[in-house]
């Protein structure tokens, strides 16, 4: 296995200590995980392309890892009222229809590559992600504090506007694979 693809595993072992410390109230702890984490992502793509190390593992294992990621913090922040639940669920059923487009797609030969809507869908959520994190740890801050939840909820807003022009822009470029 190459480095990519373990960094890819690195990041989806993560994700339980980093749920741990989020559901015991360790944020800053909850916080460096998800950062961490997050970085691998960066750092797994341009190592695969520079190096010429892309796999098939990679291709799926890699995205996957990141809503894995990112979907287990949004879960964590409905449960404590950071997120509305309604915005989880618009964000999930995004997730659900691209996942059944590119299913269909598969089984007929066909790979429907992520756009760059999608992308910077995931860079949004994975911003908001750590601000809203870092406003938690920081717990009574005053101002500082108010600023970074805000910053948070703005790219948590902006991540779900990606998320609806994103998804909307996948079903209207693929819609030929609800005729497969």
């Amino acid at each position: 296995m190459n480095l990519p693809n373990k960094l890819t595993i690195a990041r989806v072992i993560a994700v339980p200590f980093f749920i741990a410390a989020y559901m015991t109230g360790y944020n800053l702890v909850a916080f460096i995980l998800f950062v961490a984490a997050s970085l691998t992502d960066m750092l797994d793509g341009k190592i695969a392309r520079k190096y010429n190390l892309v796999t098939n593992f990679g291709k799926i294992m890699d995205p996957l890892a990141d809503k894995i990621l990112v979907y287990s913090a949004f879960c964590l922040m409905v449960d404590d009222g950071t997120m509305p639940g309604w915005m989880l669920i618009v964000i999930l059923a995004r997730e659900f229809t691209i996942a059944g487009m590119r299913t269909v797609a598969a089984s007929e030969g066909t790979v429907i590559a992520a756009g760059m809507s999608g992308k910077l869908k995931t860079v949004l959520q994975m911003i908001a992600v750590p601000l809203l994190l870092l406003a938690a740890a920081m717990g009574d801050m005053g101002q500082l504090q108010d600023y970074c939840a805000l910053a948070g909820q703005i790219f948590l807003w902006a991540s779900l506007i990606m998320t609806v022009y994103s998804g909307a822009e996948y079903v209207l470029k693929n819609k030929s694979v609800f005729s497969m």
